[in-house]
């Protein structure tokens, strides 16, 4: 299970600034498809594991900040993405698609 957190982390610190990607664009770039939730779970981990890690750049596939209340500290995950120039309004990402980063086709 931890080899798969690690793959995980390793594609979330690919994620370029100003740009989002999804839980499941992620599974589908490890081969595992149907592990969404398994790489949310990974996710909620990331705070603890990887400290540096981006994952405020990782939303559900409707653009919403679903991971959000993972998130403590000065920097919520909202305002981390607005900080690099992505637009949230009611915990939902503003014109999605254009800040939407695929990793099967950015890899």
């Amino acid at each position: 299970m931890l080899d798969f957190y690690s793959k995980v982390y390793e594609v979330v610190a690919l994620i370029p600034f100003g740009r989002v990607t999804t839980y499941g664009a992620i599974a589908k770039a490890l081969g595992s498809g149907k592990s969404s939730r398994l790489v949310g779970t990974a996710m909620n981990y990331a705070h603890e594991l990887v400290p540096d890690l981006p994952a405020h750049r990782v939303v559900n596939r409707s653009g919403l900040l679903t991971g959000k209340h993972h998130f403590t500290g000065e920097l919520t995950m909202e305002q981390l993405l607005r900080l690099e120039g992505i637009r949230v309004v009611d915990n939902q990402i503003v014109e999605f698609n254009s800040v939407y980063w695929n990793p099967m086709i950015d890899l």
